[in-house]
């Protein structure tokens, strides 16, 4: 069993404590236990009307594998306590992962942990947040950033997408989109798609899109090209690229790709069919094809993966 804490603060947001906390409760699917925890044990006020019990204070950080950090109000000018600090550098120093939701993101960079490395944050405290780590490289246009041992994710929603890439890293594709089927929620979101689409979209173009995703899934074995989605989207190839991007954060080929690769990695999980077999199934044609792209992407082979992420083996 891993260990998740969530790191409860004055004015926790409901949502950024509750994800983690739903997303890594322990069931038989799941190998995690989780703890929710303060910086002393007691009740403490939440925001938006809650307020929250807990039995445990920082000691639950001592042999956690994976520490959540939920978002607060007024992050800015309410400065993290130096005890809180001192433990996630230890923590960290331990090899823990530490991750950020929304403006969580204030306490792990006033550790000095996110300095030199990418973040981000909410997009409405973007701006202050940069102000106020200068030495962090913000971008307040993904859903979240994964830097290895430290990652942060935008508003409370993009929460979901942050536990969903931590269960694939974990346990595979297949656990991740049993977890997201349970949670009504996408199965994957790219860390890089935007927090918002920046130009006003007609809701026809929106869902027109969201279609033409949809219909390339289920044809995910045939071939694909920008042509033949902007033909199904009924948009020039142009539009289409663009559109594409700020609502995915892939190009339409790029996302192609991490569709048939994910369809990959579940059949992998899933089956006992042979490497030139998924290749097929997958639209990449023959195994060095799938070995190619899963090397490159993925940095690990279709066996090497499958291993991994068997049961029994």
């Amino acid at each position: 069993m891993k260990k998740v804490a969530v790191v409860v603060r004055e004015g926790a947001k409901p949502l950024d404590v509750g994800i983690p906390a739903q997303v890594f409760t322990t069931r038989a699917s799941m190998p995690y236990e989780v703890q929710v925890c303060g910086i002393e044990p007691g009740l403490i006020p939440g925001g938006d009307g809650l307020s929250y019990s807990v039995d445990k204070g920082l000691e639950a950080l001592d042999d956690a594998d994976l520490v959540f950090l939920p978002g607060t109000r007024h992050p800015d000018r309410e400065p993290p306590p130096e005890k809180l600090l001192d433990a996630l550098v230890r923590a960290h120093e331990r090899g823990v992962r530490l991750a950020a939701i929304s403006t969580g993101a204030f306490a792990l960079a006033a550790t000095g942990l996110l300095d030199g490395k990418r973040a981000t944050t909410h997009w409405h405290y973007a701006q202050i947040f940069a102000a106020q780590f200068p030495r962090v490289n913000v971008d307040e246009s993904v859903l979240f950033v994964d830097e290895g041992f430290v990652l942060t994710s935008a508003g409370a929603a993009s929460g979901i997408d942050l536990c969903l890439h931590i269960l694939r890293a974990d346990l595979g594709m297949a656990a991740a989109n049993h977890a997201a089927r349970r949670l009504v929620a996408a199965p994957y979101r790219s860390g890089g798609q935007g927090q918002f689409v920046r130009r006003s979209v007609p809701e026809t173009y929106g869902e027109r899109l969201a279609s033409t995703r949809e219909w390339a899934l289920h044809r995910l074995h045939e071939p694909l090209t920008i042509q033949t989605l902007a033909a199904h989207a009924r948009v020039s190839e142009r539009t289409l690229s663009r559109r594409f991007t700020e609502e995915t954060g892939y190009t339409p080929m790029r996302w192609v790709m991490r569709a048939r690769l994910d369809l990959a990695r579940e059949l992998l999980e899933r089956t006992e069919l042979g490497i030139d077999a998924i290749a097929t199934q997958v639209g990449l044609g023959t195994a060095v094809n799938l070995r190619l792209h899963f090397r490159r992407v993925l940095g690990t082979t279709p066996s090497e993966y499958r291993r991994t992420f068997t049961r029994g083996e």
